[in-house]
């Protein structure tokens, strides 16, 4: 399979070695100021996925210059910050032909309303991604934690499953074990309300997720964020897996927290090295959906407004 890797940040990074390793033909867009450091277009990772090295087979600065060689691509693979999606759209839709499809691998909430007003959404899979890594140094990746399978899917039924169904093969053959289905909106919503209630308070309080769970105090914070939740969710008519917040709170302490409990959370690394986080993808996204129905929902708001002052005083220009 022919595939763009679109960010070769940490995830972007473990998509390209897995994929190159296992024999895909693999290009990559990065920033400017990263390309001199992949030079020899050498990537590698290490952690729970294994260790593995790839030269992949081209890597750009801009969409223009793939353009240029008429690649004909089957995939793209966006794995950017939620906040430069539109960016990143953008940048690929001249880049599609016939048959490319756009697999989003972001966090947080809005990425597929945004991809899919700019290039529809008969081309667009959505991913529900909870696995975790970090970046070592520019091409250089671990894996840290996994939770579960990556889970693709078409959210409005435009793709069909035999296609979706290849693409997933193409990734379990490269280690990155993965499965289809048709409700994937509702289960990226599952991550959603996983991450708007320990990353942000992770990196407020610089601790890992289980320190989260121990204590009475930031359990209880957490649990207010997911009962918001909940209701702005409810208020939408946007579904989800669980009736209520209490069945979730059962399933987010005894089965998704214990195997990351180890894990810092990735907006955690975003503040401590002076970069923009995800915030309004995740919490913020909470507070704009519950401003639109007049809904109070002060806890998300709080930790919305603290993480935007620690970006103020730490991002770098």
């Amino acid at each position: 399979m022919k595939i763009l890797v679109f960010g070769l940040g940490a995830l972007g990074t473990v998509f390209a070695t897995s994929l190159k390793a296992s024999g895909n033909t693999i290009f990559a867009i990065t920033k400017e100021k990263y390309i001199d450091k992949l030079k020899d277009r050498f990537l590698k990772i290490k952690g729970l996925f294994g260790n593995k090295q790839a030269f992949i087979d081209d890597i750009f600065t801009n969409s223009e210059s793939v353009n240029d060689r008429d690649l004909d691509l089957d995939l793209i693979i966006v794995s950017v910050k939620s906040y430069d999606t539109e960016n990143a759209v953008k940048q690929i839709k001249p880049l599609l032909r016939k048959n490319t499809l756009v697999l989003l691998a972001q966090n947080g909430f809005g990425n597929y309303e945004i991809a899919s007003s700019i290039i529809g959404k008969e081309r667009i899979i959505l991913s529900r991604i909870i696995f975790g890594a970090k970046i070592i140094k520019t091409g250089f990746a671990e894996v840290t934690v996994s939770a579960d399978d990556i889970v693709i899917g078409q959210p409005d039924n435009l793709i069909s499953i035999e296609k979706l169904q290849k693409i997933a093969d193409v990734f379990n053959k490269s280690g990155l074990s993965t499965r289809v289905s048709q409700d994937v909106y509702t289960i990226l919503w599952d991550k959603i309300i996983y991450n708007s209630a320990l990353n942000p308070l992770g990196a407020i309080i610089e601790c890992t997720y289980g320190s989260l769970a121990e204590n009475e105090e930031t359990r209880n914070i957490m649990n207010n964020i997911i009962e918001e939740i909940f209701s702005v969710a409810d208020a939408h008519k946007i579904k989800l897996n669980w009736e209520n917040y209490k069945r979730y709170l059962e399933y987010f302490y005894e089965k998704l927290v214990p195997p990351t409990a180890s894990h810092f959370p990735s907006m955690y690394y975003d503040i401590k090295q002076g970069k923009k986080t995800e915030i309004d993808s995740l919490n913020g996204a909470i507070v704009t959906l519950a401003k639109k129905l007049n809904i109070s929902v002060p806890v998300n708001e709080t930790i919305t407004n603290i993480i935007k002052v620690m970006e103020n005083l730490t991002t770098k220009s």
